[in-house]
């Protein structure tokens, strides 16, 4: 799974669970979810500025925050489940002193462009390293491309990484023991790909209230999920503001965004009519957690 669908729906952080035929009037990006290093990602994504990781690292470590002060002292380390998770690029911002700006510029240089995907792992190896936080959280990653969950994992952003797509299979007992700990699920793309068959095996496995956190593109429903995670008794809030998610790569896209939303309800003035797909947070939490803590305190 992933960012970014295989199909480029979300196009910007993997390969979407379902990895089927790509959303109406949006470009593909096949090539960029599975290769054996993330350097074609940057090189492709950049130039469409897309932005949302970067959106999301500042969420992402204030969530992260909140559920650390709410849980006991004795309690297990924090465990995040990262959709969708591609090579990494969420824990890489999440738990390191890095912005999505440093790895735009870190893949696309001349150096390493000169390097062997050998090379590049134990260049990034190194650069992880020196940069770890001193309070890392443990990320386990699933997507169903396992060439990006491989580099992730060889270059330690991810604690445990699975090639499974859940929309087509229940999940392996290696994965749901991974996730048993789990107290924050992450998406940043792929949600157009993901369903209740994603999300309702992996709430079942994990062992306690879930917190899950979905940038949902404005193209994209999320109510037949969001209705699955209430069944687990997490009730979804959708963040006022809006995040630019990346340029459209010609008019064909922009026609479809600006209709789609507009038939859902949204106004696209300032959003996709100024030339950018837009996401919104979707915040699903127990109804305790919702009263304790207002999403306005957690999205600025």
């Amino acid at each position: 799974m992933t960012d970014a669908q295989r199909t480029g729906s979300a196009a910007g952080g993997g390969v979407g669970v379902a990895g089927t035929a790509a959303a109406e009037g949006m470009a593909p990006f096949d090539d960029l979810y599975d290769q054996p290093d993330p350097r074609a990602y940057f090189r492709v994504l950049g130039p469409l500025e897309y932005r949302t990781p970067g959106h999301a690292q500042h969420i992402f470590r204030r969530l992260r925050s909140a559920l650390d002060a709410a849980a006991p002292a004795d309690g297990p380390p924090l465990t995040v489940l990262d959709l969708c998770c591609s090579y990494g690029i969420n824990a890489a911002l999440l738990n390191h002193d890095v912005t999505l700006e440093d790895l735009y510029e870190r893949y696309t240089s001349h150096e390493a462009a000169s390097m062997s995907t050998a090379q590049l792992a134990d260049w990034d190896r190194e650069f992880y390293a020196a940069r770890r936080r001193r309070d890392p959280v443990r990320v386990v990653g699933l997507d169903i491309a396992p060439h990006a969950v491989a580099y992730g994992r060889a270059v330690g952003l991810l604690a445990d990484g699975f090639a499974e797509n859940l929309e087509d299979a229940p999940p392996s007992p290696a994965l749901r023991r991974a996730v048993r700990e789990a107290r924050l699920i992450t998406v940043t793309g792929g949600t157009s790909f993901l369903s209740p068959r994603t999300f309702r095996p992996l709430l079942s496995a994990a062992r306690g209230p879930v917190w899950v956190a979905s940038f949902v593109l404005r193209t994209t429903a999320y109510t037949e999920i969001s209705g699955c995670l209430a069944a687990f008794g997490l009730a979804t809030e959708r963040a006022a503001p809006t995040f630019p998610q990346r340029r459209f790569t010609d008019e064909r896209e922009r026609r479809y965004a600006i209709d789609t939303v507009t038939a859902a309800g949204h106004d696209p003035e300032g959003k996709e009519s100024d030339g950018y797909f837009h996401t919104a947070l979707h915040l699903s939490r127990p109804t305790s957690d919702v009263v304790m803590t207002p999403l306005d305190t957690l999205v600025p």
